[in-house]
């Protein structure tokens, strides 16, 4: 549908245009239907204030009838349903040629009218003007007060840590793949950071150590999620107004600001799912000139963007599931695109192989490349890890060690369960409190090295000490029968009918005796998995199992956490359930023993792929295995969108300096609104457009942004949303802040769109036209005005708290939930 003189008019043409060419596919088959083309053609101008297309007059349209069998002209609509737009993957020729041969040198034989060359120059220079004062009020909320509160302000207590961490190329474990940590580790050491603050906890002042450069490096990267916000919308929508309300959404959001100014993974993660958004926003912009310049440069970075978003958090996989539905929707019209032969629809699929899956994974596996070069020294992560992998750690007990090969009676052992994060057979002096099985001395896993993890293994029927050089050596065989002493507390490991304090049907695990002396349930049958009885047992490389002689049960781990009075090492259990698991099965690492001959280990060092796989087990189970502490805060998914609760970041009496994460109410609740207001509105639109309501042509270019601009922006919200509700882990408020993105940007395309509906509604009476422009005013003022109101949620604040009637916060605790 085009414009005729500023209205939609349907005159049936005096003339019969020719047949365009008959169309090999069904889609037309059996169908009757009308075309309108324009008499005129004109190239669309723009509005300066607003940014929209406008269409200058043009004669009466002709009404062609489209018959069965026949294809009708390629002509589309822009914003407003007036542009001469290809169909999306054609090259500019393509289209041109889908008019008809007819109808071609028609059109063509026309001048097309162009914007004077100096009115392009001034908008374009306005556009510009227009990012460089987005850009700049972006750094400049950031970067204001940057270095206050000069101590740790929560999570800065593990991700400075862990930048310190890569600059003294210590080894670790966290539950996020590494690049994150390493860019802050990197920005601390290009500042002049030297990486010996201990970052114990939350509170502690940075003194003389060189915090800014870390702090700094995160706030450059958070200040450009404002204008990756302003360009995409502006893409999607072709609207200025549009995207100077998304940008001023961001600008003046509290909860954005605090996430971008502290050492923290969020706007490192978010700087790349916007880069990814905004790249894939900008290539598909380029679908009418495939494989030119501009298009491999946005899809290649796309793919760099993905790469980026996963190796910072797991979170990514979410940007990564949404330009993955993107590229499928892409291919699968391209492929319906009977102009393109199979050849060239090849030639699409495999770019965006190479760029958007080859790409990335070729740079992921290469951030692990380096993090795993980088952090060769022994640390606090080892216990996390395989005995293999260990080996490879400078520093370690097992790096470049000798050790005898096979297990022998009388050695010094620690026993390793082969599941990822499950750590070493442990116990301590500590009993199980009463009520808790029987009142006998703990045994549990421990991730950590220590001097407790030691046991001596011993025969179950003597107490000679094999150790005696009088006694031969006699090794362990598989199928023997014998006892764990542990080497700290003399109990033997010692299991009974007691159910085991947290799993049901499994029982517990106990130290028993004095100096070695117990009873019948300290006896255990090691057993090699797939070995025959009689074969020796070698040390890392058997894995082996504890079979309890009496009860006939399994000893293993069930990986639960044990509360405070086992001081939150995992729990230990002997289960009745036989079937092999890796949580029973375990292997020997350390093992000493003066009468026995050492081999090394380095032919027991694990390659890169085994590496990484590992990696990626222990981060999994890790990630699954975060289960709040007594008296953490915690938040639930359904808090989030509403703004019900936030965050203390630093702060807890009127003498501090209290930083509070929350999110700009204003906003928040804006986009709340926003979101159903799009699921009401589009779902109307989508439903009278599919039962084939005719709307006038001035609207049909504001539907179809709001339908697949805002859908887009829609679906990365769910995608970086909902998943939440389907996770066991513990969650927080800030994981809400990569979907709050995508409802801010919804916000701005549909308050825009809303507001020019309105206007063209209103359009006979005296203010209709200003609507619009009044309506977009309103909405930034009242932003910034709020932002005035809560900045200092963001800057700190110092005096009396929010619940006293002399802060000047008082007022503006609008939830009792809301603590600052």
């Amino acid at each position: 549908m085009l414009y005729a003189s500023g209205r939609f008019l349907a005159v049936r043409a005096a003339t019969t245009l020719p047949a365009p060419p008959r169309a090999r596919g069904p889609a037309l088959r059996g169908k009757r239907r009308e075309l309108q083309i324009p008499g005129h053609l004109e190239t669309p101008s723009y509005d300066s204030l607003t940014g929209l297309r406008t269409r200058p007059s043009a004669p009466p349209a002709r009404r062609v009838i489209l018959r069965k069998g026949r294809m009708p002209p390629a002509i589309g609509g822009g914003l407003a349903g007036s542009e001469l737009r290809p169909r999306r993957g054609r090259c500019a020729p393509q289209a041109a040629r889908a008019v008809g041969r007819d109808a071609a040198p028609q059109v063509a034989a026309r001048s097309l009218k162009r914007p004077a060359w100096s009115s392009w120059r001034l908008e374009a220079a306005g556009r510009w003007a227009t990012l460089v004062v987005v850009t700049l009020l972006s750094f400049a909320t950031r970067f204001h007060r940057l270095d206050q509160p000069a101590h740790i302000c929560w999570d800065e207590t593990h991700f400075g840590k862990m930048g310190s961490y890569y600059i003294n190329r210590t080894f670790f474990f966290d539950v996020h793949p590494p690049l994150g940590k390493m860019l802050i580790g990197l920005a601390g050491y290009l500042s002049g950071y030297d990486g010996t603050f201990l970052f114990q906890k939350p509170g502690d002042s940075y003194e003389h150590h060189s915090y800014m450069g870390m702090r700094g490096f995160c706030a450059f990267l958070g200040s450009w999620l404002i204008p990756f916000a302003y360009l995409t919308v502006l893409d999607l929508s072709k609207s200025f107004p549009a995207a100077l309300l998304t940008a001023a959404l961001l600008t003046f959001d509290t909860g954005c600001l605090t996430l971008s100014q502290y050492i923290l993974l969020d706007p490192i993660l978010m700087f790349f799912i916007m880069a990814a958004m905004l790249s894939m926003v900008k290539y598909n912009s380029c679908a009418d000139r495939p494989f030119s310049a501009p298009w491999w440069f946005w899809l290649s970075l796309t793919g760099i963007s993905l790469a980026g978003a996963l190796g910072v958090k797991f979170v990514g996989l979410f940007i990564i599931l949404q330009v993955g539905l993107n590229t499928i929707s892409d291919l699968w019209h391209l492929l319906g695109d009977l102009s393109l032969s199979l050849v060239t629809v090849g030639k699409h699929l495999t770019a965006r192989i190479l760029c958007l899956i080859v790409l990335p994974l070729v740079l992921y596996v290469t951030i692990f490349a380096v993090h795993v070069m980088v952090l060769n020294k022994s640390g606090p992560g080892d216990g996390f890890f395989s005995s293999s992998f260990q080996a490879r750690l400078s520093g370690n007990s097992l790096h470049n060690a000798s050790i005898p090969e096979y297990l022998a009676y009388g050695s010094v052992i620690t026993v390793k369960n082969l599941r990822m994060a499950i750590g070493y057979l442990h116990s301590h002096r500590h009993l199980y409190p009463e009520g808790i099985g029987a009142f006998q001395q703990q045994v549990t896993t421990y991730l950590h090295k220590d001097y407790n993890n030691l046991w001596i293994i011993k025969k179950h029927n003597t107490n000679t000490d094999p150790l005696d050089p009088s006694f031969p050596v006699e090794f362990v065989r598989h199928g023997d029968i014998i006892r764990l002493e542990h080497k700290e507390t003399t109990r033997n490991l010692h299991s009974h009918y007691h159910e085991a304090p947290l799993t049901r049907k499994h029982y517990q695990v106990t130290g028993y005796g004095i100096n070695g002396t117990g009873d019948s349930n300290d006896f255990w049958r090691i057993e090699v998995v797939n070995r025959k009885f009689g074969n020796r047992i070698k040390v890392l490389r058997s894995r082996i199992r504890f079979i309890h002689l009496v009860t006939g049960c399994v000893l293993g781990s069930s990986g639960k956490i044990l509360p405070r009075w086992g001081w939150e090492q995992l729990e230990v259990t002997c289960t009745p359930y036989l079937k092999e698991t890796a949580n029973s099965i375990w292997n020997i690492e350390e093992h000493i023993n003066p009468k026995l001959p050492n081999i090394s280990l380095d032919v027991l060092q694990p390659s890169f792929s085994e590496i990484l796989l590992e990696s990626h087990m222990v981060m999994i189970r890790g990630n699954n295995g975060l289960k709040p502490k007594d008296n953490e805060f915690t938040s639930k998914p359904w808090h989030w969108p509403i703004n019900y609760q936030g965050l203390h970041f630093s702060g807890a009496n009127d003498t501090d300096l209290r930083v509070y994460l929350l999110g700009n109410p204003v906003v928040w609740w804006l986009n709340l609104v926003s979101i159903v207001l799009y699921l009401l509105s589009g779902s109307t639109i989508a439903i009278a457009l599919q039962r084939g309501v005719q709307l006038p042509a001035e609207l049909e270019g504001l539907t179809r942004v709001l339908l697949r601009g805002g859908g887009q922006l829609l679906l990365g919200w769910i995608l970086h949303y909902f998943p939440f509700f389907l996770m066991g882990r513990i969650l927080y408020f800030h994981h809400y802040f990569p979907a709050m993105l995508f409802s801010t940007m919804l916000t701005g395309i549909l308050w825009d769109t809303l507001l020019r509906l309105c206007a063209w509604g209103l359009a006979s009476y005296p203010l209709g036209s200003r609507i619009h422009v009044m309506g977009i005013l309103s909405l930034l003022l009242a932003t910034a005005y709020s932002f005035y109101l809560f900045h200092p949620l963001a800057y700190g604040m110092v005096g009396p708290l929010a619940q006293e009637s002399e802060s000047p916060m008082a007022g503006l605790r609008w939830l009792e939930s809301w603590e600052f």
